[in-house]
């Protein structure tokens, strides 16, 4: 690969107010959590009382929301450390795994629901007949968790966090789950006796869709899923806007618990100077960091050409090398007295060009075509130097 480049590690910025966002996370939850227990609570008991299998279900799965409350509060508690020399990038992927893990609880509760369902529909003695007390715990219920879901909702995107927006999701899935259950004992007063366990069923599968649906999403950022088509599009063409940049090529991303994180190449004038090179990279840094809230840092690797389409110049020899080899001839040239004032290497497209500043004093003895003809022949035995251009100063 041949380039050039300004390849700066920027740490990662530390999430803003972190101990703040905990602290809004960790009373979310714990609200979340009091009214769960409350409505897991009432939900089983007014389940066996009115004699609903899907009022109890839909109470095992309030009970189960409460495993996950925790399981949020220790992630947000762990998760929002800053970075520190064993975890540079910040421990915000602790939130990602405990994600996996509440989605494959809900998964294990949604089979543990289906199978008892599943039993009693082959077992129609066993069915239950629900009374008017089952719906009103059900009615209940979906008031409570439509109220968490968009508590929860509005504090997540005020910190944030991908996690406490799984969790009000959750809390959306009660709110459904148990509308599922008004229709299922409503059914069986009417006389189906069979829907009840049928509407258990549906809970059931709600509770294991928002399982995998958490679970596959966390499991596709640990293994450094790209952002979304659209999302990546978006940063291309701002990165394209961005003065001095002609292309853009290699762009990817990653997340990190709610951040995103980029890594790009771009190409730019081959022969712009370092400092250049490297406020081009800087620019791009910081309008990507403006443009999009959740890219929280951004690695840009400068290319002074395309590398898909240039010769690499790894082998090629170093400063050093050239010039300890290359500076003897040109004061025997230029003569007591004189010697360059700069000397510029480009490395491009596998060979590598000079650019020698003489001063004016030189062309007092020399003229300029002779100087320039002469230091060019000093390079002609070296495949790898493409040419020497004299300038004067």
């Amino acid at each position: 690969m041949n380039h050039s480049h300004d390849r700066h590690y920027h740490p990662i910025p530390e999430v803003p107010d972190a101990d703040v966002r905990f602290q809004a996370s960790r009373r979310v939850t714990i609200i979340g959590a009091v009214v769960n227990l409350l409505l897991a609570i009432g939900k089983t008991v007014m389940g066996v009382l009115g004699n609903s299998q899907a009022l109890v279900a839909d109470g095992v799965h309030s009970f189960s929301d409460l495993v996950t409350d925790a399981m949020v509060l220790v992630a947000s508690k762990h998760g929002s450390k800053a970075a520190d020399e064993d975890h540079p990038y910040g421990h915000a992927r602790i939130e990602t795994a405990m994600t996996v893990g509440l989605g494959a609880v809900l998964i294990a509760v949604a089979a543990g629901i289906s199978i008892d369902a599943v039993e009693r529909l082959f077992n129609p003695e066993e069915l239950l007949r629900p009374g008017v007390l089952a719906l009103v715990a059900a009615a209940l219920s979906v008031l409570a968790n439509e109220g968490l879901f968009r508590y929860t909702l509005r504090v997540a995107r005020r910190v944030r966090s991908n996690l406490l927006k799984a969790n009000a999701w959750h809390h959306r899935s009660d709110a459904l789950s148990s509308i599922v259950v008004i229709v299922g004992v409503g059914g069986t007063m009417a006389g189906l006796d069979y829907l009840d366990a049928i509407a258990a069923v549906g809970v059931a599968l709600m509770v294991a869709k928002i399982g995998w649906d958490l679970a596959w999403n966390s499991l596709r950022e640990l293994v450094d899923t790209s952002l979304d088509a659209k999302t990546v599009k978006a940063i291309r063409d701002e990165l394209k806007q961005v003065d001095g940049v002609h292309s853009v090529h290699e762009l990817r991303t990653r997340r990190m618990g709610p951040d995103a994180l980029v890594d790009v190449h771009v190409l730019v004038d081959p022969e712009l100077s370092v400092s250049e090179g490297h406020h081009v990279s800087e620019t791009a840094r910081s309008r990507l960091i403006r443009r999009f809230e959740e890219v929280q840092d951004v690695l840009v690797h400068i290319d002074p050409e395309d590398d898909e389409k240039s010769r690499p110049s790894v082998g090629l020899p170093s400063r050093k090398a050239l010039l300890e080899e290359l500076r003897p001839r040109w004061r025997a040239i230029l003569g007591e007295g004189l010697e360059e004032k700069k000397v510029t290497l480009h490395y491009l497209d596998g060979r590598v060009r000079l650019e020698v500043v003489l001063p004016l004093t030189a062309l007092e003895r020399h003229s300029a075509d002779s100087l320039q003809r002469a230091l060019a022949a000093t390079a002609e035995e070296r495949e790898e130097v493409e040419l020497i251009r004299v300038y004067f100063a």
